[in-house]
């Protein structure tokens, strides 16, 4: 019965509570489930039959989050988590273990750099960072022991993307960072990744209020992810879960008007002097538009661009009125933020400028608001750079 993405979004996986008859999914706000015996209780933890035991292996609320956000990615199964970031590195050590080989992309969120150049490394698991799209470079680095090829499409913040369909032939296991595109506008299981991942803080949240994390994969996958998320702790807390099934809900009406504002953005920062380069994937220009076209459904909500010098980087982002100064994506309002000192601070500076995230870039997470509030804030900063000039 279920076959449109909104539909799945505001009804996978609940139902109207038998005892109450609440609409909506109530917030399982409990650390513990008690039983009745002892059998009752070894039943559940023996997965002979279903129950829920201690929230730190999961709730009734988690559950719908999981199985509502596995549905959108076409995935037999999902797991939640406390951020993003425990998410990729519960999915990372699930693969990889001490001897074992790794590749990612070398322009990823800045914590995920690090947790692949300085972390990984310290527990005797070999890394390799290159250009992933670059085939040619892919396969002079893959060996034997190669466990794991992770990216994200588009990286952050550079908005170089990768064919997912092409690296997914390679015989590790693909994962996918998926935070950027959401599972409305990319489904990379469907071009044949192993794992998908997504910081459900951004845009599955959408409003700026509660952090999560989520691997979505066959059953399999994700059964082996269970004991690092029992082990470590990174549970996602019933009311964030709650959060995030109500954001997701949204995320499709979201999602259109994110991609409207931001291709005119790009469009209206690509004609502007004080703009030197844009980088958006809904270009025409754009080195990868045909890419995007293929495995993507839409452009999405993020832009890069690069100011002609540092100071004017600076003095654009401080003469903002609307947009918000601020790390993080995928929330409701405008959020401009500039990653060499702030998301990618982590990554020294020879290897950022190396990889293009040079002083001079500027990434929006592009709001909902109306595009011509945006545009005028936009304008009256980058005009006060190019009326400097000429005074």
């Amino acid at each position: 019965m279920m076959k449109g993405f909104t539909t799945k979004a505001v009804r996978y996986g609940e139902n109207t509570c038998p005892v109450t008859g609440a609409l909506t999914t109530p917030i399982y706000q409990t650390t513990t489930y008690a039983f009745e015996t002892v059998q009752e209780l070894r039943d559940v933890l023996e997965k002979k039959s279903e129950g829920f035991v201690y929230t730190r292996a999961g709730s009734p609320t988690q559950k719908v989050f999981e199985e509502k956000v596995a549905a959108l990615e076409n995935g037999e199964s999902a797991i939640s988590f406390a951020s993003g970031m425990a998410a990729v590195s519960a999915a990372v050590l699930a693969v990889a273990k001490k001897g074992d080989h790794v590749i990612t992309n070398n322009a990823v969120y800045g914590s995920t750099y690090h947790l692949f150049a300085e972390m990984l490394p310290g527990f005797g698991i070999e890394v390799s960072m290159i250009d992933v799209s670059n085939t040619r470079e892919l396969e002079e680095h893959l060996k034997d022991n190669t466990k794991l090829i992770f990216y994200e499409t588009p990286a952050n913040p550079t908005m170089n993307l990768i064919d997912i369909k092409k690296i997914s032939k390679y015989h590790p296991l693909s994962m996918v960072d998926n935070t950027y595109m959401t599972p409305y506008l990319q489904n990379p299981l469907d071009l044949g990744a192993d794992v998908v991942i997504h910081s459900a803080t951004k845009y599955i949240c959408g409003h700026g209020d509660a952090l999560g994390g989520i691997i979505v994969s066959n059953a399999e996958f994700i059964q082996r992810v269970r004991p690092i998320l029992r082990d470590f702790g990174a549970a996602l807390s019933p009311f964030n879960a709650w959060l995030l099934i109500r954001g997701i809900k949204t995320l499709s009406l979201r999602m259109d008007r994110h991609c409207e504002n931001a291709q005119k953005i790009a469009e209206f920062l690509q004609k502007h002097p004080a703009v030197k380069e844009v980088y958006y994937p809904g270009l025409k220009n754009h080195p990868q538009h045909n890419l995007a076209n293929k495995q993507m459904r839409g452009f999405g909500g993020m832009i890069a661009f690069e100011m002609n010098s540092y100071n004017d980087a600076e003095t654009f982002i401080n003469s903002l009125e609307l947009c918000t100064l601020a790390v993080s994506l995928g929330d409701m309002k405008t959020l401009v933020q500039h990653p060499g000192t702030m998301t990618h601070a982590v990554v020294p500076g020879e290897k950022r400028e190396k990889i293009g995230i040079t002083d001079r870039l500027i990434r929006i997470s592009v709001g909902i608001e109306d595009v011509e509030d945006l545009l005028s804030d936009l304008k009256q900063a980058l005009d006060k750079i190019e009326s400097s000039r000429t005074t």
